[in-house]
């Protein structure tokens, strides 16, 4: 066989002639298709390297009318929780060599409105959505697409198709149940009134639903700005809830950053954790764990997740639900107890 030259694109053909054997053999062998020896399909692979031959994915799954990816929203690319969500997610698909699509919508959805049209018109055999709040441009766009649709994060009222998600509400009424069975009863809540980070929202309402049950006051609400926000907007926050509220015995912010900026201005004023107020994060973060004193924390399984929904999607790749046979998975956060909290 003649060797290609460095301009010339090595082809299956020219691998086939190299070692004597059919052309569909060799594309059987970089598809793992079973009726391949072991040591055919270890030929092929080595002699391929040895010619600098690269197998075009693209073109053989547009030949099987397949595009090989998978379409995934987040609200920030930033959040250790959702990379934790996207790893998982790509992990999974990976076990059928399907990729994925990452694009971030910085909490807009009129961004993600924007971004979905693009993406149907790069056919993903699947879309995957952080959270269940969107336009309904995006709505009717999503329910023409002809593919699954998994909305993450949320447990929606009106799902656009499947579901792996849990409860942001039932989550922070945990934290409120905690506080107020060790004797804290003037509690406020730090971020969530921002109307483009839905599952901050939640978190809040949950909070003032579970004070509400338990007969307690619900005006200490802090705002914490626009999301994303993080450690700074704890810090001058905590500093808003002195200021206002300062006999307050109780904060839940609405992230572990948040928290934890609020723990280190609480250093800074002198206010002691948790014995003059204590504090309470949301997402169960790397630096809830190492800080001093360590926060308490709802575990999202941020992960898990990820990995939920990617069993979820192969399943539907496997095979169309009937109609009205959407998929729902609602975990269960966890309350992990530290010492920022009795």
């Amino acid at each position: 066989m003649k060797t290609p030259t460095r301009s010339g694109k090595v082809k299956m053909s020219d691998i086939a002639a190299a070692l004597g054997v059919s052309a569909m053999t060799v594309s059987r062998a970089f598809k793992g298709e079973s009726g391949i020896s072991a040591k055919t399909r270890t030929s092929i692979l080595l002699k391929a390297e040895e010619l600098g031959y690269v197998f075009d994915a693209t073109a053989s799954n547009l030949r099987q009318s397949r595009t090989g990816f998978v379409a995934v929203t987040v609200p920030s690319i930033e959040n250790a929780n959702f990379s934790a969500t996207v790893r998982e997610l790509s992990k999974g698909l990976l076990k059928k060599n399907i990729q994925i699509l990452l694009t971030n919508t910085e909490y807009d959805p009129n961004e993600e409105e924007r971004l979905i049209a693009q993406l149907l018109q790069r056919n993903p055999e699947a879309i995957v959505l952080t959270g269940g709040q969107h336009t309904p441009r995006t709505r009717a766009l999503l329910a023409k697409a002809s593919i699954p649709v998994v909305e993450i994060w949320d447990l929606p009222a009106k799902p656009i198709g499947h579901v792996v998600g849990f409860s942001n509400e039932s989550a922070v009424k945990g934290l409120v149940d905690h506080l107020v069975k060790t004797g804290r009863r003037r509690l406020a809540f730090l971020g969530g009134e921002a109307t483009n980070d839905s599952r901050g929202a939640q978190r809040r309402a949950g909070f003032v639903a579970a004070l509400r049950e338990h007969g307690l006051e619900t005006n200490r609400l802090i705002p914490a700005g626009p999301a994303p926000v993080g450690m700074s907007e704890g810090a001058s926050g905590l500093e808003r809830l002195i200021n206002l509220f300062g006999d307050t015995d109780g904060l839940i912010c609405v992230s572990d950053l948040v928290a934890f900026g609020a723990l280190q201005q609480c250093r800074r004023l002198g206010v002691e954790v948790p014995d003059d107020i204590a504090i309470a994060g949301f997402g169960n973060y790397e630096i809830g764990r190492v800080c001093e004193p360590p926060l308490t924390t709802i575990d999202v399984h941020a992960g898990l997740i990820g990995s939920r929904c990617a069993d979820m999607v192969l399943t539907l790749l496997e095979g169309p639900s009937p109609p009205g046979a959407a998929l729902w998975q609602a975990l269960q956060p966890d309350l992990i107890l530290r010492r920022s909290t009795p």
